[in-house]
């Protein structure tokens, strides 16, 4: 699409062979045309061969994981094992590009180890940090037309090389560019690396805050939804991340907050706001837990529907989900759970709890439901429908996109996420 060849290293064998065949492994919207388009003119192919693909590139991208490891530190064992893998076909020509969220400082140790497995150490490529911000559900959006492109390297031609790559973004002089140019920052490695996690932080920051607001508002009766509305309208603040919920999820939040933690704690710095951050998001998915215990007078041999699986919609990751664990915490509890999500389908850690395929097979002789995912499934609700197949009457909307009157009109009970119950209708005078 933007006029490169790209070769992509894929070593998982089940992976390798779908992704050759235009098949995208995972849900990401619009990522599986881009693929089709780029096997078709021969500008994209996919190997599990290092020798394949490196000794032809002027830029290696290093994508591989690092989920959290031991103190919060990431694992950075799929990084050792693409370092070695590339330093055995680079000859000194190339420059690489860490796209894999890494700890602050790791270019040196990169650095280090690729001169200790090359050949010969004159052949040691540079390295440029060049941090992601991509969002799941919307990640070819959020590559195509982000808001900033990271650079950090002590290598000024480097750096203008991978800048030159990034050129028809930059400039959005690419077909279906939007001519809103995104800002470049050239800075060193360490920044770049300390760029993305603070991004991170703060961002999860920001929603453990209003759902730390969120509890007060059910404690004194205020709307946490008008307060959002309202402080957002400060351009200091902003309205982003301000809706509360069952706290933030996924694989990038949890993880990237332990590793600054363990990184401040290294250099002895307490990461305190960090890592209350945390805390509050833990909280607030036991809040979700304890309100459906006492709304229904205890969990055993109760039957409850979670609708939403997924950490967030438009996506099909379960990891550090707050379904996954709320649905685990009340089945703990004695609760039978049945679940629904319209994209995911089964879930290793729930075991044996039954994913239907409808809303209405899993509220069917339900004594609550409990919206976890803010699926737009899930905002248009048959609630009459709902009504008529429950056991019990309790919908605890952590997501707040119900009509709380809406419910009540349809004969059910509403627990919203820091909003008032809804007010009772005065009786008509005659």
């Amino acid at each position: 699409m933007l006029g490169n060849e790209v070769a992509v290293i894929e070593v998982d064998r089940a992976r390798l062979e779908a992704l050759r065949a235009g098949s995208v492994p995972f849900h990401e919207p619009d990522l599986e045309p881009l693929i089709g388009s780029g096997l078709a003119a021969g500008t994209l192919s996919f190997t599990d061969d290092y020798s394949r693909a490196i000794p032809s590139a002027e830029i290696v991208f290093m994508c591989v994981g690092t989920p959290s490891g031991a103190h919060g530190r990431p694992d950075l064992g799929f990084v050792r094992a693409a370092v070695r893998e590339i330093a055995r076909q680079v000859d000194g020509n190339e420059t690489i590009v860490t796209k894999s969220t890494v700890p602050i400082g790791t270019r040196d140790w990169l650095a280090d180890l690729l001169e200790s497995e090359l050949a010969t150490p004159a052949d040691r490529p540079a390295v440029v940090s060049n941090p992601e911000f991509l969002r799941e559900g919307r990640a070819v959006a959020d590559f195509l037309h982000p808001h900033r492109v990271i650079l950090g390297s002590n290598d000024e031609m480097a750096l203008d090389l991978v800048e030159q790559l990034y050129r028809p973004i930059l400039e959005q002089s690419f077909p279906g560019g939007d001519g809103r140019r995104p800002a470049l920052v050239r800075t060193d490695n360490p920044t770049a690396e300390t760029i993305k996690y603070a991004a991170n932080a703060f961002l999860a920051t920001k929603i453990s805050f209003i759902n730390e607001i969120s509890t007060i508002c059910e404690a004194v009766g205020a709307d946490v939804e008008a307060v959002a509305l309202a402080i957002g309208m400060d351009p200091r603040i902003g309205p982003e991340f301000l809706a509360a919920g069952p706290g933030w999820g996924g694989s990038c939040f949890g993880k990237d907050i332990d590793a600054l933690v363990s990184t401040a704690t290294e250099h002895g710095v307490e990461a305190q706001l960090l890592q209350a951050t945390r805390d509050v998001n833990l909280r607030q998915r036991e809040r979700v837990v304890d309100r459906v215990r006492r709304e229904l007078h205890g969990l055993l041999g109760r039957r409850i529907a979670v609708l939403g699986v997924a950490f967030k919609p438009g996506t099909d990751d379960v990891r550090d989900s707050p379904a996954v664990h709320v649905a685990e915490r009340l089945r703990e509890g004695g609760a039978t759970v049945v679940a629904h999500d319209p994209i995911v389908r089964r879930v290793p850690e729930l075991g044996d709890v039954e994913i239907t395929d409808t809303v209405t097979a899993a509220v069917d002789r339900a004594d609550a439901v409990v919206i976890m995912t803010d699926w737009p499934d899930y905002a248009g609700l048959d609630l009459a429908q709902v009504a008529s197949v429950m056991r019990g009457d309790l919908i605890v909307d952590t997501r707040n996109q119900l009509d709380a009157e809406a419910v009540e009109a349809a004969g059910l009970r509403y627990a919203g996420t820091g909003r008032p119950a809804p007010t009772p209708r005065r009786a008509l005078e005659l």
